[in-house]
């Protein structure tokens, strides 16, 4: 039987709960991390009201772009470790 069709063992759908956790926990820090270094300037200096604003919304957006394509990229890359289909 080729690598990567027919039904999932358990060892195998383990493996990928184990990659989902750990790609959405890496997402999760790496979004934290990109908004706390885009609004840190506004948490301690005194900005005019439109520059804090800004800062929450480009970090916002580029955290969760980044939160985004970090669990893209681990999912493919275990996808393709393994063999799988829509592993690129």
């Amino acid at each position: 039987m080729e690598k990567g069709s027919g039904p999932r063992d358990q060892r195998e759908r383990d493996a990928v709960t184990v990659e989902i956790g750990y790609a959405l926990a890496s997402a999760a820090f790496l979004g934290v991390v990109v908004f706390v270094v885009f609004v840190g300037p506004a948490m301690v200096w005194h900005l005019p009201r439109w520059a804090e604003g800004v800062l929450v919304v480009a970090g916002a957006v580029t955290a969760g772009v980044l939160a985004v394509v970090r669990v893209v990229h681990v999912l493919r890359r275990h996808a393709r470790a393994v063999g799988r289909p829509g592993g690129g």
